[in-house]
């Protein structure tokens, strides 16, 4: 949570950032991904009044323990980001080998029980490899069966699934995907269950061709936003890496997020906005989340300054 002051044309006012602020703690410090540092980096982001929400992969039962004290004691949030079950471990809940598809859905229910156990509301996930044009459509479909069984079986346990868009073509490949494809599959999923929704992510914007302005057509559906950047290699090819704003090679920064804060503001967006930033070579973890900050600060400042 915070605020900015601004003042012009004479006029001085106090503006409150609209929506909770999270970070994804195991893209933040990668060693929280190997189950290491838990405690350190929940503690020290908890701590950070910034911050409403902390975002983590599934974890140990002991780590789980750590997680929810301190997050109960600085009373912020806590949610679940299951994408590297996918990425990482290779589930895949869209496969059209129906036992690999079962074993995913298997895998993310047993996710779904320890958020709930744990008082978590969401879990977010990928949709798996995008199989290629003469497949995709049967992907598709198995992709929507998992997420049905997935709201159906979180649904009993008051928790939401939430579905991110990922690049189909540069780096992680994903089937979804574009965003109107999301749409559609959340219009099927809201015809039957009200806790699903959708993530989006400026990071991948640049992979996918998209920008903020899109998110109009998905405003109903939108459950989570994240902020980061693509990284643009030397030769063109663009990354899924989400290095610090104004990295080298870094794509994003105030001006995009200026969009993304308007987009949202205007089609009444009400969850929460959190970074994925991820620290590269040299460079300590709380260098990029800090750098975050000042830019989502530095944009929102200069978006309200605009209103005025």
């Amino acid at each position: 949570m915070f605020s900015v002051r601004v003042r012009r044309r004479g006029l001085e006012a106090s503006y409150e950032f609209p929506w909770p602020v999270s970070i994804v703690a195991f893209m933040a410090n990668p060693r929280f991904l190997k189950g290491e540092e838990v405690e350190e980096t929940v503690r020290t982001i908890a701590s950070d009044l910034f911050f409403d929400m902390i975002e983590v992969n599934p974890l140990k039962p002991e780590d789980w323990n750590a997680v929810e004290r301190i997050a109960e004691d600085a009373g912020i949030a806590v949610a679940v980001g299951a994408q590297p079950l996918v990425l990482i471990e290779g589930r895949n809940p869209s496969s059209l080998d129906e036992g690999i598809r079962r074993e995913a859905v298997r895998a993310l229910m047993e996710v779904v029980d320890d958020a709930a156990a744990h008082g978590v509301a969401s879990v977010a996930l990928c949709s798996g490899p995008d199989p290629g044009v003469d497949r995709r459509e049967d992907a598709r479909r198995a992709l929507l069966r998992s997420l049905e069984e997935l709201a159906d079986y979180a649904e009993e346990r008051g928790v939401t699934i939430v579905l991110e868009t990922f690049d189909r073509d540069w780096d992680k490949r994903q089937l979804i995907g574009p965003l109107d494809e999301a749409v559609e599959i959340a219009k099927a999923l809201r015809r039957e269950f009200d806790n699903f929704g959708l993530l989006w992510d400026l990071s991948h914007a640049p992979m996918l061709g998209e920008r903020p302005d899109d998110l109009r057509r998905a405003a109903p559906y939108l459950a989570h936003i994240h902020v980061g950047c693509t990284k643009r290699m030397p030769g063109g090819e663009l990354r899924d890496w989400h290095p610090g704003f104004y990295r080298p090679g870094a794509l994003n920064g105030v001006e995009e997020v200026i969009e993304l804060i308007r987009v949202l503001n205007e089609v009444g967006y009400e969850y929460a906005v959190g970074f994925e930033v991820k620290p590269e070579e040299g460079q300590e973890w709380l260098e990029v989340v800090n750098a975050a900050k000042g830019v989502l600060y530095t944009a929102f400042a200069q978006y309200v300054y605009e209103l005025l």
